[in-house]
């Protein structure tokens, strides 16, 4: 059987660190989104960190440590960094093992739980505020979507398994930047034109950043006084209906239909891009 173009809709390992990608290269098949290394590092949350800060984009401060160091060792290091904090495995996608740590009690509890899905952990400070994502296709932002959970963060269970998890579009005015993070905090659903902007070109240069191509989806915080922090790009974000990307490409005015055809006709001009660069070297 000849495959056109393979539409990549797998998640976790395998799926989305490059893995699949690389085995369609090696049989000489078109697939769809991300390169093989754009895929590895965007699913490493700290390469994809170092990333983020070596090109100056804004995400928040963190340590890494390993399973192999001192439990006194680790808490000084969190001192330093202070609490609250947020573990994160380095390569767990869907929030998997993510806790927020307020108290210094539950630190130890919350490393050995962390550890369990990895040897090496990403703790983050903490950053209280609004769970935003925005979808990039062909090199351009999407509509912002608002993540509102009955819980503190976007977890698994807030992902998968809570319907009360809300997904509001955000709007913004066009010409009237009266719209201050302030009116946006008090659930107006609007952001002024200049912090729309600014959210969108953040996720647009985060997937530019680490080398993502055709579409992918981008997670930030905003902040209490309307400042920005990166947290994450997925190279395969959710592809049914009621999935995020295509909830911004709808509210962009593109059916699902549309979105997929889209998708595998950006593969085709990839392949002609890549083409036409091999040609001229």
């Amino acid at each position: 059987m000849e495959i056109d173009v393979a539409f990549i809709a797998l998640h976790g390992y395998f799926g989305e660190d490059g893995g699949v990608q690389e085995l369609l290269e090696s049989k000489g098949i078109l697939y769809t989104g991300s390169g093989i290394n754009a895929s590895k590092l965007a699913m490493d949350k700290l390469a994809t960190k170092k990333c983020f800060i070596e090109a100056g984009l804004t995400t928040p401060d963190y340590i890494t440590v390993t399973e192999f160091q001192e439990f006194t060792e680790i808490q000084q290091e969190i001192n330093n960094l202070g609490l609250p904090v947020v573990l994160k495995p380095t390569r767990n996608g869907s929030s998997i093992g993510i806790s927020i740590i307020k108290d210094a009690k539950n630190l130890q509890t919350g490393l050995e739980k962390a550890f369990e899905f990895g040897y090496e952990l990403l703790i983050e400070k903490y950053i209280k505020g609004r769970e935003l994502t925005l979808g990039i296709l062909d090199d351009k932002a999407l509509p912002i979507i608002e993540i509102k959970t009955s819980v503190e963060f976007y977890n698994y269970d807030a992902k998968y398994k809570d319907n009360r998890t809300e997904y509001l579009i955000v709007k913004t005015t066009s010409g009237n930047d009266k719209n201050t993070v302030e009116d946006f905090l008090n659930n107006t659903g609007y952001l002024s034109p200049s912090l729309y902007n600014e959210a969108q070109e953040l996720a647009l240069n985060a997937h530019k950043v680490l080398g993502c191509r055709g579409f992918s989806r981008v997670d930030m915080l905003l902040d209490n006084i309307g400042k920005f922090y990166l947290l994450e790009v997925n190279t395969i974000p959710g592809f049914t209906e009621k999935s995020l990307l295509p909830k911004a490409a709808k509210a962009a005015g593109m059916s699902f239909s549309s979105l997929c055809k889209k998708i595998a006709e950006l593969a085709f001009q990839n392949s002609l891009v890549t083409t036409d660069a091999s040609i001229q070297n």
